[in-house]
């Protein structure tokens, strides 16, 4: 009786087995149907604009030699398609090819079959304006504060400004357009833009379907308007233009009022005369990347050749663009006469104070400091 016992007891044993297994791929086929739904209907919705009600416009830049699944990752990325992937799969199953680099306009709201026939039709080889607004360039600013504020108010990109500062070949022909103007930037060595301070700081009017480099070029013929009438002066000062360019930029960003610009134009000057380090921390600042800083000694020692607490002269040129204000304080310099080659400025009272000797100069420091630190 035992040894029947023991044969018929793996018969439960085997049908429990069974209703596992069954189970296990009842369970397996039904979440696959899951995620086979679930990604057909993603896949379904990523084939709509990505948001029908957003018709904001923006610039999309496709590089030369993309594939559909680069373009289509760029396009995600710029938040135009919702999936790269599903572009990718719907114009190879459309056969849709032959997309052009260039500039691109798109908008969220446009669907996959109108994207791709605005790529087989090619865009701009330069980066437009979809619709009317205007930039700011601010006294003072340097180029890559330019870039975040175009940026800001344009369809324009940071990078796009950037790498067209970089563009030799435009350069070269604003430099043919003015020659007086640029000459001596174009033969200056070790810049790090070589339109740094030609950039005039106004509001400038952006229209529908202007280029970047009109309007660039609305910014370098403003200086043109603004440096021309003095050129001849600036010659008998002996400066070259970007010499002149880059004492202008220096003195935008640490005068206060005309007559101390004018001041700070003769202690700089006077500095140039005896051949000592104009020791600014605007050119400190430029040298290493920032703009608000408090410099330490690593910073006065850093190797940049716009360090001018390092070396002497006038460095490879401008670190902003300055406005006429401090061209003209440059051209019509204060107290020469006097000798004066330091200055304090008291951050509190706005009051420069001015010393012949380093001595003096630590004196005044030392009087000031407190409201400097406050």
């Amino acid at each position: 009786m035992s040894d029947n016992s023991s044969r018929r007891n793996p018969k439960p044993n085997k049908s429990l087995g069974r209703r596992i297994i069954i189970s296990v791929i009842t369970l397996l086929v039904i979440l696959a149907a899951t995620i086979g739904l679930m990604g057909y209907r993603y896949f379904q919705d990523a084939l709509n604009p990505l948001d029908p009600q957003d018709t904001k416009v923006t610039q999309v830049h496709i590089p030369l030699g993309a594939s559909n699944k680069q373009i289509g990752s760029i396009l995600q990325n710029k938040k135009i398609v919702k999936s790269g992937m599903v572009f990718d799969y719907y114009v190879k199953s459309n056969n849709m090819a032959n997309f052009r680099a260039g500039y691109y306009q798109l908008k969220p709201s446009m669907s996959l079959k109108r994207i791709a026939q605005r790529l087989q039709q090619g865009g701009s080889d330069q980066p437009i304006q979809s619709t009317k607004g205007k930039v700011l360039v601010r006294e003072g600013a340097n180029i890559d504060q330019i870039a975040a504020q175009v940026a800001m108010t344009t369809d324009f990109s940071k990078q796009d400004f950037i790498k067209l500062m970089k563009d030799d070949t435009f350069i070269k022909q604003l430099a043919t357009r003015y020659p007086k103007l640029l000459d001596s930037a174009m033969k200056a060595k070790n810049v790090r833009y070589r339109l740094e301070g030609y950039l005039y700081p106004a509001t400038y009017e952006v229209e529908k379907n202007m280029s970047l480099k009109t309007l660039v070029n609305q910014m370098v013929a403003k200086t043109n308007q603004m440096v021309t009438p003095h050129l001849a002066k600036i010659k008998k000062t002996g400066m070259s233009v970007q010499q002149f360019m880059t004492l202008s930029s220096l003195i935008e960003r640490e005068g206060v009022n005309q007559t101390d610009r004018r001041k700070m134009a003769g202690v700089l000057l006077n500095r140039i005369d005896i051949n000592m380090p104009l020791q600014s921390d605007v050119a400190v600042l430029y040298a290493i990347h920032r703009n608000n800083k408090t410099l330490t000694n690593k910073d006065l020692q850093s190797n940049s050749p716009y360090n001018l607490y390092k070396y002497t002269g006038f460095g490879p040129g401008p670190f902003d663009s300055p406005s006429i204000s401090s061209m003209s304080a440059v051209l019509h310099p204060l107290d020469r006469s006097k000798d004066y080659l330091y200055f304090v400025a008291n951050t509190k009272t706005e009051k420069v104070y001015y010393s012949k000797t380093y001595a003096e100069h630590q004196q005044q420091i030392a009087a000031h400091t407190a409201d400097n630190n406050n």
